[in-house]
This record gives C-alpha cells, sequence and structure tokens, in this order.
C-alpha cells in the first residue's frame, strides 16, 4: 500500500508547502521551474522538508525523462544504464501515457538522494554524464556538500539551502492529511516532529492504524514503537550516528553519552557504532592520543564477544574517552595529501638506495646501494624531495 506521505505529495508549485526562500514569488527554484531552464544542482537541507518533492516538480516542468536512485544503494552500474537507456522512465511514465508532450530535446533528470553517500569514485564516474549534459542531476543531501561532494561536481551543480518547517507550514501539512485531531494533539505532533513533514505525516498515519483515535497518548505509543522510529535503513539513523560523531569531535561528552543512549535504546547494531568509534579515534584524535585506537578497538571487541545489554556499558566508557581525548587530524591530512600526489604523479621512480636487491643483477643496477640506516636524505622519490606531508599542529 502507498505511504500516506506519497499519497499526499505535491504535484506543483501551488500545492507545495515551505521553502519561500526558494520558491516564492521571483525566488530562483520557481523562476527555474516556470523558465523551464535546465541546470544541475544540489539540495542541502533537513529530512522531510521537500527535496525529492521538488525534484519531480522541476523534471515535471521540463517534461524530462526523470529516475531517482538512492546512493546508499546505488552504484556505477545504475548510473551507466540510466545514461544508456532510451524512452520514458520513473515516475513521469504516467504523464506520458496521459497524452503530455514532451520537449523535443528530451533531457535526463537523476535525482540522487543521500548524494553524500556516493564515494568519490562513484562521483568521479557521474561526473562526465553531468559535465556533458547527458544527465541533469539534481542531488539531495543532510550533509554539507562542500565537505561531501568532490570539488569538480560541485562546481557544476547550484546548491539551494532548504530550512526545517515552521510550525503554520506543518499546520498546513497536517491539515492536509484529512485527520481529525485535537489541538493538543496537533501541537504536540508539530514539536515532536520539528519540522520533518514526513516524519508528522507517517506519525499520524501509524497511529490511526495501530489505535484508530489521535491523541497525544496514541501518538506518544506510537513513537515509542522502536520499529516505527528508528527505521536502520532511514533519516533517523544516519542522523543519530552523525550527531553522535560530531558531539565526539567538539568534545561535548554529555551530548555523546545521550545520542549513544538513543541509538542503543532503539536497538541499533553495537557493532556498527564501535565500527565508527574505530574511524574516529585514528581520524580524529589520532597522534594526539595514540591510546584511543587501542580503547576503541577493546570496545569493539568487547560488542562482537558480550553483545547487549551489557556491552551498552563498554560503548559508553569508549564514547566518553573519545570525547574527552585531545583532537588531531594531522595523520589523516597529511595521507590525504600523499594519496593526492599518488593520483597526480602515479608511480613515481623510487630511490636506488631503498630498492629491495634480492638478486645480483638488481645489485649490480645499484639496487640498494649506500643505503644507511636512519639516513637523513629524504626518501621520496626525486620529483617529491623536500615535500612535508606530515605537519604536526604544535609546530
Amino acid at each position: 500500500m502507498e505511504p500516506l506521505a506519497s499519497k499526499i505529495r505535491p504535484k506543483s508549485l501551488e500545492e507545495f508547502v515551505g521553502q519561500e526562500h526558494l520558491v516564492g514569488k521571483d525566488k530562483p527554484l520557481r523562476i527555474a521551474i516556470k523558465g523551464r531552464y535546465l541546470f544541475s544542482f544540489i539540495l542541502w537541507g533537513p529530512p522531510g522538508v521537500g527535496k525529492t518533492t521538488l525534484a519531480r516538480i522541476y523534471a515535471n516542468a521540463l517534461g524530462a525523462e526523470y529516475f531517482e536512485l538512492s546512493a546508499v544503494s546505488a552504484g556505477k552500474d545504475d548510473i551507466r544504464k540510466i545514461v544508456e537507456s532510451k524512452g520514458w522512465r520513473g515516475t513521469l511514465q504516467d504523464e506520458r501515457s496521459a497524452g503530455r508532450v514532451p520537449l523535443l530535446d528530451q533531457p535526463k533528470v537523476l535525482f540522487l538522494d543521500e548524494i553524500h553517500r556516493f564515494n568519490k569514485a562513484q562521483q568521479d564516474y557521474l561526473l562526465p554524464s553531468v559535465e556533458s549534459g547527458k544527465l541533469t542531476l539534481i542531488g539531495a543531501t543532510t550533509e554539507n556538500p562542500s565537505f561531501e561532494v568532490i570539488s569538480p561536481l560541485l562546481s557544476r551543480c547550484r546548491v539551494f539551502v532548504l530550512n526545517e518547517l515552521n510550525g503554520e507550514e506543518m499546520n498546513r501539512i497536517i491539515d492536509r492529511t484529512g485527520f481529525q485531531l485535537s489541538k493538543d494533539a496537533k501541537e504536540w505532533l508539530i514539536r515532536m516532529a520539528n519540522g520533518d513533514a514526513r516524519q508528522a505525516i507517517t506519525m499520524l498515519e501509524n497511529t490511526v492504524k495501530f489505535y484508530k483515535d489521535i491523541t497525544v497518548e496514541n501518538l506518544k505509543n506510537t513513537l515509542q514503537s522502536k520499529h516505527l522510529r528508528y527505521d536502520k535503513q532511514a533519516d533517523e539513523h544516519y542522523n543519530t550516528i552523525s550527531a553522535f560523531i560530531k558531539s565526539m569531535r567538539a568534545s561535548q561528552p554529555d551530548a555523546v553519552l545521550y545520542y549513544l543512549a538513543r541509538m542503543v535504546e532503539a536497538g541499533e547494531d553495537p557493532k556498527f557504532i564501535a565500527r565508527r568509534m574505530v574511524v574516529f579515534a585514528s581520524e580524529d584524535v589520532g597522534l594526539a592520543d595514540p591510546k584511543a585506537l587501542m580503547v576503541a578497538n577493546d570496545v569493539f571487541r568487547a560488542c562482537e564477544t558480550i553483545g547487549y545489554p551489557e556491552c551498552a556499558i563498554n560503548l559508553a566508557h569508549g564514547a566518553a574517552y573519545l570525547a574527552l581525548a585531545p583532537k588531531s587530524r594531522d595523520s589523516y591530512n597529511a595521507y590525504f595529501a600523499a594519496v593526492e600526489d599518488v593520483r597526480e604523479h602515479g608511480n613515481l621512480p623510487i630511490p636506488l638506495n631503498i630498492r629491495n636487491a634480492p638478486t645480483k643483477l638488481m645489485k649490480d643496477l645499484d639496487y640498494g646501494k649506500d643505503y644507511e640506516m636512519y639516513d637523513q636524505e629524504s626518501y621520496l622519490p626525486e620529483k617529491l624531495k623536500g615535500k612535508k606531508y606530515l605537519k604536526r599542529s604544535k609546530e
């Protein structure tokens, strides 16, 4: 059965609620949609504020061949199939059968949800199609695209920032569901949803399904249902782990323990949390406290061998330690600076004196010649002599 949020999804700007700074009179997205201007862009904002809806309205206005993918599950093959495909696809199939006349030069619009989940290689693969105009890209992300989208792709997209829906906007969306609820219940729902229309609509739908009457008490009971509130494939999952990591990075142990408790109480896989802590120990604590990696690995091992409920204590111990630990991204930054040179220069010749010389021929070719242990001369390839990747923060 089609979810209610999908059934009542706006199909035009006239039905759309919110984001007046983008779709109001003389605002950029309204101008683009009404003028049918073709360009790639990224929609950056919190969950449930209209990113997918705006993408569909835009594609329909263009008469485009429209595709939707989630970067969580999609890959290069999915992109290739779209680029090579012919004919109508996606949600616009019904528009065509209804007699809609497409543009003569029919564009392909790809809506890529959670674009920040695409790794660099996947984004690199997508780039030529966007650059050549074979695909018009609409990316959606809850994360800052400056950090999550590669520069060449980002430079070819305009970024539009979407805001949380305010109380009046949420009120209008709730009214559209057709459900009858008291003023108290509506006010409680708006506070709980925190500007996320999809979450509010889903809460209403599930409350009616389980309890029929929409009261504050029944809404609360629905909220407490773990499998409804914390879908491990949905926004709440990614938002909470993101908040957990960022709180550790900001050295805020109270926030760290709160978000950890939310994940544990929701039944999150403890090894998933512990894996992120192991990564964090090297990426964000690094050389400032080398013991942090040992602590994180021990927590992961405890989660493997002990499991819930006891390993929640181990997670709390490790998370608090990482939050309080000094932070250094020196080794992380140094590694990726080296990666840039590897990708730019390829396999530069390794200096002869540090090459392995297991055979006479290699020795005759001066492999390993004049090698001295603890030599102070740079062992980098000739082209990179003097390059310094590791720059300690204390220097």
